[in-house]
């Protein structure tokens, strides 16, 4: 299998282009409409998250879709109408019946006794299979505030690391890949966020910063070959060059990508409720880490070094005729 990058570099950025494209459309709308570009959870804003399952033990209980509406009206009648409330579906890998998730500000424990009653005069839900979380609005801006310092610091580290180990050029375009990789992950969530009602929890800061290894990993083994290829064939042009370091470890890195997607899917499908979210992310992030690292980086170093008049590197050690005379 080769690849024909450079002829077609214009396609690989296209595609990059509206995936990004599509993802800040999204972020835009859910920034109207919430005022933040995804869907913060319980774990950032604070307050509480109940979430309840119908007692299908009860006939006829679980036959029926629940009325959302109906359930907005016994919420307002608490004083809680401006609660997030999402419908679950019955799901059979983890055992999840169908059932509610109400997110609202923090309640005691009265206030939420109160609630639980006015739900199940509408339909029986299984107190056994209930759960409620409660988190401080001081603790969730504490975990905000120190998710985005580990990813900026982070940022900060890979760039440092790759300006000393490269040329300047390698290590910028290398971070403009670990942007495209974390924009399409964030793209992808806030498209969720807009047709689902996805959050976005605390995991989530960690598979970002997994994305952000993971994809800087990989360019960094292209961007080695690169180095390999340049010096052994120092005469050759740049678009050569790239296209040659790419092939040469394509094998490489489709199969490392391909085992640790078996993985994350087998987390997805079979994993806990909460880690699906996490395995998501990680999913698609690192689907995007390998696209950037064999579409995106790749080509626009050659495209920068042919605009740069370096396509060639002997012709810039070269001497001169008239040094020659």
């Amino acid at each position: 299998m080769k690849l024909n990058l450079i002829k077609r570099r214009s396609l690989w950025w296209t595609i990059s282009a509206i995936l990004i494209l599509s993802g800040l459309i999204a972020m835009a709308i859910n920034w109207t409409q919430i005022g933040a570009p995804l869907r913060p959870s319980l774990d950032f804003v604070g307050g509480t998250r109940l979430q309840f399952e119908l007692d299908c033990s009860k006939p006829n209980n679980c036959d029926k879709p629940i009325d959302i509406s109906a359930v907005r009206e016994a919420i307002a009648a608490q004083g809680l109408g401006d609660s997030s409330i999402q419908a679950l579906t019955k799901n059979a890998l983890s055992a999840t019946q169908p059932g509610l998730s109400i997110r609202t500000k923090a309640l005691d424990v009265e206030e939420r006794t109160k609630l639980q009653n006015a739900l199940n005069q509408l339909r029986p839900f299984d107190p056994e299979k209930t759960q409620i979380d409660t988190v401080g609005p001081t603790l969730g801006r504490q975990l905000f505030a120190s998710g985005l310092l580990a990813i900026l610091l982070s940022f900060a580290g890979i760039f440092v690391y790759l300006t000393f180990r490269f040329q300047f050029d390698y290590s910028f375009f290398a971070f403009v890949a670990l942007f495209h990789d974390v924009l399409i992950t964030l793209g992808f969530f806030a498209i969720l966020s807009l047709v689902l009602g996805t959050e976005v929890d605390s995991l989530f800061v960690v598979a970002i910063l997994t994305i952000i290894g993971f994809s800087v990993n990989d360019t960094v083994v292209i961007y080695d070959r690169v180095r390999e290829v340049l010096k052994l064939n120092p005469g050759e042009h740049i678009n050569q060059i790239v296209e040659d370091a790419v092939n040469q470890t394509l094998t490489r890195s489709i199969n490392t990508t391909f085992t640790v997607l078996l993985t994350l899917f087998s987390i997805f499908f079979f994993g806990g409720e909460t880690l699906k979210n996490f395995a998501l992310a990680l999913i698609v992030g690192f689907a995007a880490g390998a696209y950037s690292s064999i579409f995106i980086a790749s080509t626009l170093l050659a495209w920068w070094r042919e605009r740069t008049g370096q396509a060639i590197a002997i012709a810039a050690t070269e001497p001169k005729a008239s040094d020659e005379i």
